[in-house]
């Protein structure tokens, strides 16, 4: 393992967060304090609590997650997409380096910045409503694991893509309403039968529930089985990167 090509890959894209801070860090948390302002006056008036737990403080982990998300897969789709857009890939691959070393690089700095970003909305959340975290390391393991995961979901669309059309497609397109439909901001017990079971089929319902339950111990389906679904969506995604690797899918041609 050459460590040394990791730390400087590393390095190098977490010093691309600081220059652009206002974008990386700023923007989001600020986004988030205008979610707690608009749903927790607006919303929070007419449902002052959900299953025992104040509305403002219930969507809490559904906001996280929804930064989370969306911020891992775009640092890390970004973060791939530049060097081959300009052309810089073909060093990386000219040199002694193998696809873990490259992957850990880029990935490992995509979840970093996405982890960070968390725990600072989390840390702003608590400036609003109260918030009570029952199970500190199951969130810890369940914030490290998604931004994880999604980082590799966010490195293989910025393999796939090959502009800048679709680098956006499928943040905006697909990872935002799911996780608007993923009970982010409701419990999926309050729809009708029918919409509960097509909730089920949503990946991202699994996440939320499970992060919700590290705070509340309210969850939505079976901790054991949003375990499972992460488990099995981050082995999915590390197939994927051997894969593209191994091939040389949209990397080497």
């Amino acid at each position: 393992m050459n460590f040394h090509a990791v730390k400087a890959i590393y390095r190098f894209e977490m010093a691309r967060t600081w220059r652009t801070l206002f974008q990386s860090v700023v923007s989001p948390v600020i986004s988030t304090s205008l979610y707690f302002v608009v749903f927790g006056s607006a919303i929070g008036s007419r449902i002052p609590q959900i299953e025992g737990v104040g509305y403002g403080s219930f969507i809490v982990p559904g906001l996280i997650m929804l930064s989370l998300l969306t911020q891992s897969v775009s640092n890390a789709s970004f973060g791939i997409f530049f060097p081959k857009f300009t052309g810089t890939i073909y060093e990386l691959l000219s040199a002694p380096l193998s696809f873990v070393e490259i992957t850990l690089g880029y990935v490992g700095a995509a979840a970093t910045k996405s982890i960070l970003l968390g725990l600072i909305i989390l840390a702003t959340a608590s400036l609003f409503v109260p918030l009570h975290i029952a199970h500190p390391f199951w969130m810890l393991a369940v914030l490290v694991l998604t931004a994880v995961t999604f980082s590799l979901f966010g490195f293989i669309i910025g393999v796939w893509a090959d502009n800048f059309e679709k680098l956006q497609v499928i943040p905006l397109l697909v990872i935002t309403p799911l996780v608007f439909l993923g009970g982010s901001f409701y419990s999926v017990s309050m729809l009708p039968p029918f919409w509960q079971t097509v909730s089920l089929a949503n990946p991202v319902l699994y996440l939320v529930s499970g992060f919700r339950w590290s705070f509340y111990e309210l969850a939505d389906v079976s901790i054991a089985v949003s375990a499972a679904m992460i488990a099995g969506f981050l082995c999915a995604c590390l197939a994927a990167v051997w894969w593209i690797f191994k091939t040389g899918y949209h990397v080497k041609n």
